[in-house]
């Protein structure tokens, strides 16, 4: 049976939003495996030597967990995106990111994550707050083309990474595995994580980390 644990994340270190209290959630479930939203070359072959040899941590936060967990334990990385996030997307993200009431929302998103730590990325509250801001984004840009543009690449930014954890399952047996991906992405996963129970052939076991 596999067991698959999702854990909501972001990519850079901010307060309780940390390589080491990541690595501690990582080393109570004991993963086996671990499925991250990255590309291969997100963590390449000289960054890989690099910490081997001379001890030098990823500046990916959930990558440096890694890494701290690899000190004590055999697991298999496994990076699941296809392709980075479109051109769209970070236009997108220029486009809005002066606007002084959606700076706010970032500001109070950012405080509460390095308060409250992984509790509150892996909570509703947290899936509120990005879903306020996304409501947000599309009022700033107020262009229905551009909107919808940018949600069909973040649909196709996402479906793969359910797709190749599935394929992986489908050739290699294990007991326990975690796959980490950003906030921004919770409310998105949790659904296709959903659906793809009825839709895909391989039996696997999700559970939704503090939810």
């Amino acid at each position: 049976m596999h067991n698959i644990t999702f854990i909501s994340t972001i990519h850079r270190e901010i307060g309780k939003c940390n390589a080491e209290e990541l690595y501690s959630i990582i080393d109570k479930l004991g993963p086996e495996v671990i499925f991250l939203e990255a590309i291969d070359e997100t963590y390449s072959a000289y960054e890989k030597f690099l910490f081997s040899t001379y001890g030098v941590f990823h500046k990916k936060l959930e990558i440096s967990a890694i890494q701290k967990y690899s000190f004590n334990t055999s697991f298999q990385y496994v990076p699941v995106c296809e392709n980075g996030l479109s051109d769209a997307f970070h236009k997108k993200i220029n486009l809005v990111c002066k606007n002084r009431e959606l700076q706010k929302l970032i500001d109070n998103f950012n405080y509460l994550a390095a308060e409250n730590g992984f509790e509150f990325l892996n909570s509703l509250e947290c899936i509120n707050l990005q879903e306020e801001m996304r409501v947000l984004e599309s009022r700033i840009i107020n262009n229905i083309e551009i909107n919808k543009t940018v949600n069909a690449d973040i649909e196709a930014y996402e479906k793969p990474m359910i797709r190749n954890i599935y394929l992986y399952c489908s050739k290699n047996h294990f007991s326990s595995a975690i796959f980490m991906c950003g906030a921004a992405h919770r409310k998105s996963i949790i659904e296709k994580i959903e659906k793809s129970k009825t839709e895909e052939l391989v039996d696997l076991t999700w559970t939704i980390f503090e939810n």
